[in-house]
């Protein structure tokens, strides 16, 4: 409604605009001695020219433009509409022969309709800088600092500066071109180099910062996000141009700081060729395929174009909603079948070979939440074990050439149920692996950042309800890597395989979760245990306070990706394995009995069974 109230006081000004633009142009023309001129014929005709030069305003946009973001481009719509009006309207005046009109009036004219036009257009931005700038509420403002000068920057300040709900005002520019410096843009200042930020954020009393560097590297972003935690400005950030839609800059873009962004850790180099080798047009199964790294498995490899893709879920709407995306972004270039079921039911499996000949498996289906499995041992052990062991038998018998399994580091020196049920999958599918035509290999790595039931999104949950924030030990550290990341590298490491290798991911160095949460707290412009609290829980059963990548240290073999290592193998009696798994499926089994069972398996089992001790090994 205020749009069309709008366009409509700019219709009505047009015309009084228009008719004072004659008026002006027969003044300068001739004085106030309108004798010379046909002024019957003038007015006769000035209805006729208002609806030509309406119906060309019109046609140009003028009533349905935001001039209050108005910019070149809207300085060329009304030069391009204003010369077309006129053009139509001297045409018309030469083909009907309708005197009375000099040329110098015309021109004049013309002339005038840019200058009055164009200002009314431009003036409404004008007035509204004014209004920002100097209003009597600009002390309540935002103040925001831009770091990057470029062509990002530019727009992002021209939006921070026009949105009257935002509140906000440019303040000034940081950025390290030498050029750069001292310039002005959209009214504001570049004031210095970034490595000043905490000094310009002090000096010019800034309340948020903008990291508006879209093509710098994940490294430079994560030391500007540094220096932007020792302020106390709440920070956000434009992404890579890559993940922003249309490749269009706007405010609309900016997101928060990420554990991501904290972390700096360059984007994953794979080897094209080899992953399309053993994925272009072949049969894909991902169990699991709903979850957190399963569907990101799902996203990589729909980019590789496989002859069919089947996920196979035990929980529908997440199955529904990789479905949905999948379809969405590849409508009809992908073969997608979506199959409801769990691992533990071998019929279910049994049927999906059966009818399909499955050429690779990424088995990513598990229960992986740490306490949720000491309070429940059986149905880690059913699912994780058993369930592996389901698919694992059914690929054999219908020859799947590749088999793929997600494992974690909590299986290394396990001190948990979760742990120690993916520890026996690994040493089950290094066992199957002996002698049978399908290759079997697990990858291990860390904490996925931003997967379900991980702490980051708890964090984010706790910041947003006030706090307190909650860690069970200050000394707790954890490897952590991004949910692409980690998939990508799984797909990576599955074209390396040969068979009976237990891959281990590069996780770089481990972060204290404790810093996490107050790096979070602090990208939200709070202070740490004065804002919001970080209180300290106590560890939980099974938790330790180091993870480990490796049974061994040193037992690794490097291989042609850096960040992709295989862990040396560890014998394993076959026989003997087997028999000790058996006992284990023994469904009279109470809760102490199966840690017997776990530790009878596991040498490097840590846990005393008792649901109180925590273990705590580097």
């Amino acid at each position: 409604m205020k749009r069309k109230i709008r366009a409509m006081a700019f219709v009505i000004l047009d015309i009084l605009i228009i008719n004072l633009d004659i008026l002006l142009a027969l003044i300068i023309r001739f004085g106030f001695d309108f004798s010379a001129v046909n002024v019957d014929a003038i007015i006769k005709h000035l209805p006729e020219f208002l609806i030509i030069k309406l119906a060309v305003f019109t046609y140009f946009n003028f009533y349905k433009s935001l001039w209050k973001y108005a910019s070149i481009d809207e300085l060329l719509q009304i030069f391009n509409g204003v010369v077309v009006a006129n053009t139509i309207m001297v045409s018309y005046l030469f083909l009907l022969r309708i005197g009375g009109f000099p040329r110098s009036v015309i021109v004049l004219i013309g002339l005038f309709d840019l200058l009055f036009i164009g200002g009314s257009r431009l003036s409404y931005r004008v007035l509204r800088r004014v209004k920002q700038k100097y209003g009597v509420f600009s002390s309540d403002k935002t103040r925001v600092l831009i770091i990057g000068a470029g062509e990002a920057g530019c727009m992002i300040s021209k939006e921070v500066n026009s949105h009257i709900k935002l509140n906000s005002v440019t303040v000034a520019f940081l950025d390290d071109s030498d050029l750069k410096q001292s310039k002005i843009i959209n009214g504001a200042r570049v004031v210095g180099k970034i490595e000043k930020l905490s000094e310009i954020v002090e000096k010019l009393k800034i309340d948020q910062i903008i990291i508006a560097l879209p093509s710098a590297n994940k490294s430079r972003i994560k030391e500007i996000i540094d220096l932007s935690k020792e302020t106390k400005c709440k920070v956000k950030i434009l992404p890579k141009m890559d993940d922003i839609l249309n490749s269009s800059v706007s405010i609309k873009n900016l997101r928060e700081i990420n554990i991501e962004d904290l972390l700096g850790r360059e984007e994953v180099k794979l080897d094209i060729e080899l992953i399309k080798n053993y994925i272009v047009k072949k049969t894909i199964l991902v169990t699991g395929g709903g979850g957190s790294i399963g569907s990101e498995i799902c996203r990589q490899v729909a980019k590789y174009s496989p002859r069919k893709l089947i996920i196979f879920d035990i929980y529908e709407n997440n199955a529904y909603d990789i479905q949905n995306e999948l379809l969405r972004k590849y409508k009809e270039n992908i073969n997608l079948d979506v199959v409801i079921g769990s691992v533990r039911d071998s019929e279910r499996l049994e049927e999906i070979m059966k009818n399909n000949k499955v050429d690779l498996i990424f088995h990513a289906a598990a229960h992986k939440h740490v306490p949720l499995m000491e309070r429940s041992p059986k149905e880690a052990v059913k699912n994780n074990v058993f369930g592996t062991k389901n698919v694992a038998e059914t690929a054999i018998k219908y020859s799947v050439p590749k088999f793929v399994m997600i494992s974690t580091d909590k299986a290394v020196n396990p001190t948990n149920i979760m742990g120690a049920t993916k520890r026996v999958c690994e040493m089950l599918i290094q066992t199957l692996n002996q002698k049978n035509k399908t290759e079997f290999v697990a990858v291990r790595f860390g904490n996925v950042l931003g997967s379900n039931g991980s702490v980051i999104p708890l964090f984010k949950k706790q910041i947003k309800d006030g706090g307190p924030l909650t860690v069970t030990h200050e000394e707790v550290t954890r490897y952590f890597m991004t949910i692409p990341e980690a998939s990508k590298l799984v797909i990576q490491a599955g074209a390396m395989a040969k068979g009976g290798e237990i891959f281990i991911l590069d996780m770089g160095k481990p972060t204290k979760i404790i810093d996490l949460a107050s790096d979070l707290i602090k990208l939200s412009g709070l202070e740490p245990n004065v804002d919001i609290d970080i209180e300290v829980t106590g560890l939980r059963p099974g938790e330790k306070l180091y993870e480990e990548l490796l049974l061994k240290k040193d037992n690794h073999i490097k291989t042609s990706n850096k960040k992709i290592f295989i862990e040396k193998p560890i014998s394993i009696n076959k026989r003997i394995f087997l028999s000790k798994l058996n006992k284990l499926k023994d469904g009279s089994l109470d809760e102490k009995n199966i840690y017997n069972k776990l530790d009878d398996i596991i040498e490097t089992f840590e846990y005393d069974g008792k649901n109180d001790k925590v273990i705590n090994i580097r």
